[in-house]
């Protein structure tokens, strides 16, 4: 396996210091040195995957050297425009190093979200005509590779992408910079929100761990999941899910349970939401400043005041709490609240380390869930 910091310093030695994405679990260890050993101006945790091409576009035409923007391969999608109508060689041709870390790689166990992903990764790199090769595991080799990658992309101005199979990087810790003393965990908050629930009420929940913790929750409850859809994949869009069949389901309340991370992705959703008034709409915001499902490294969640970003886009009321005792006391409200409403949970960072996964499948719990939403 390789060494974060010997990628990072041979990097390092081609110039190559400016790093901005979004974190991935194949990438956890390397993007944990970064984050440890880059000064914050030079690594950018970023809303999503497309920004980060955009920043090192900036970073480029303000300095003349390359950057290196890091994503998991669901992220290509939300990088593809900037990559083919700003970076590329007929428009105005700026090179990036992208780090992909491949989920769902053909012929590797790996969850059902990725599994499509997986297979079209590379094709989607092709197809934007971007050169690639697959990190070696072998650090001569991996020279090798990031050396023939710069030299690419300073005669040519065009990107290059490493691909990074699993278990490519050795360990590398992130000291924890989550918000200290904050008493109530995530998992402990999605299970008073979810026992709160009217007989009638659905959920949608987003991607990790907090699908996760409810799949559990209900597990151990003996409950049906019929009533939650876990949206295991799309980061950020679980609030459009819920918009939508809140728009018509009216006479069901419609619970949201997002991340920090995942709203801050794609926030404008927020926007859209309040501008539809759906009355039976409640976003609820576990926000514990990290991306939890793939190594804790930070967001700005806890550093902005996202109810009042929610005030001002139009949402009726907005809460934010930080205790067991903050939470009961306000659910009551939010049950006979007209949305939308948001209610911020913060948390603290991490989950227990024997946290289970969805044993239905995506389809399963699509059909059982449309089939509840009919009764």
């Amino acid at each position: 396996m390789i060494c974060p910091k010997f990628f990072i310093e041979e990097l390092k030695k081609h110039g190559l210091d400016f790093y901005a994405g979004v974190p991935d679990s194949l990438l956890k260890n390397v993007c944990a040195y970064i984050a440890d050993q880059v000064d914050a101006e030079h690594n950018i945790i970023t809303a999503n995957e497309g920004g980060a091409v955009a920043l090192a576009a900036g970073h480029y035409l303000a300095t003349g050297r390359i950057g290196v923007v890091y994503m998991q391969n669901s992220g290509e999608g939300n990088a593809v425009n900037p990559l083919v109508s700003l970076m590329d060689k007929e428009v105005y041709n700026i090179p990036v190093l992208l780090i992909i870390g491949w989920r769902g790689q053909p012929g590797v166990k790996d969850e059902p979200q990725h599994v499509k992903q997986g297979k079209i990764t590379t094709a989607l790199l092709e197809t934007m005509g971007i050169r690639y090769s697959v990190l070696s595991k072998e650090p001569d080799k991996t020279a090798e590779q990031i050396a023939e990658a710069v030299a690419y992309m300073k005669s040519t101005n065009e990107a290059y992408a490493l691909v990074i199979e699993k278990d490519t990087f050795d360990v590398y810790r992130l000291p924890d910079i989550g918000k200290a003393g904050l008493p109530l965990s995530r998992e402990d908050a999605i299970q008073t929100v979810a026992s709160f629930l009217g007989p009638k009420d659905v959920i949608v929940s987003t991607t990790g761990m907090i699908s996760r913790e409810l799949f559990e929750y209900r597990t151990a409850c003996k409950e049906p999941h019929e009533r939650d859809f876990l949206t295991v994949g799309s980061m950020g869009h679980a609030s459009q899910i819920a918009l939508g069949i809140a728009l018509e389901k009216k006479d069901r309340k419609v619970w949201c349970f997002d991340g920090d991370g995942a709203v801050i992705m794609h926030m404008g959703g927020m926007a859209i939401i309040a501008s539809k008034c759906p009355k039976n709409f409640v976003h609820v915001v576990f926000n514990n400043g990290a991306h939890d499902s793939v190594g804790g490294q930070p967001t700005v969640g806890l550093k902005i005041d996202l109810p009042t970003v929610a005030k001002a886009l139009g949402y009726v009321a907005a809460y934010s709490v930080d205790t067991a005792e903050a939470l009961q006391s306000i659910l009551p409200q939010l049950k006979s609240a007209e949305g939308p409403v948001l209610l911020q949970v913060c948390v603290r960072k991490g989950n227990r380390k024997d946290l289970g996964r969805p044993t239905t499948t995506p389809i399963q719990n699509k059909e059982a869930y449309i089939e509840f939403l009919k009764k």
